[in-house]
């Protein structure tokens, strides 16, 4: 089942799609209006405890990936002694 913010970023997307209509448009802003406050609603990240290891995981995924620089490397590798 959707949560609240993937259904109002969906109305959020289609928006910004150049190839809907003038009326699923407007469809979608009264809906983001009436029923999620202009589309001001939580993200899903917010409502839900993150994960350690999968946290952990990225933190190391991180300290390996040769295309992240050093002061990231640096910042994950912080990060994962803190937790």
């Amino acid at each position: 089942m959707p949560t609240d913010a993937q259904i109002a970023g969906g109305h959020k997307a289609n928006l910004n799609n150049p190839n809907t209509s003038k009326e699923s448009k407007d469809n979608s802003q009264k809906i983001l209006d009436n029923e999620f406050n202009g589309g001001d609603v939580p993200k899903a990240s917010d409502t839900k405890d993150k994960n350690p290891g999968n946290v952990a995981g990225g933190l190391k995924a991180t300290m390996k990936n040769p295309n992240v620089s050093d002061e990231a490397k640096k910042s994950a590798e912080e990060r994962l002694n803190n937790m």
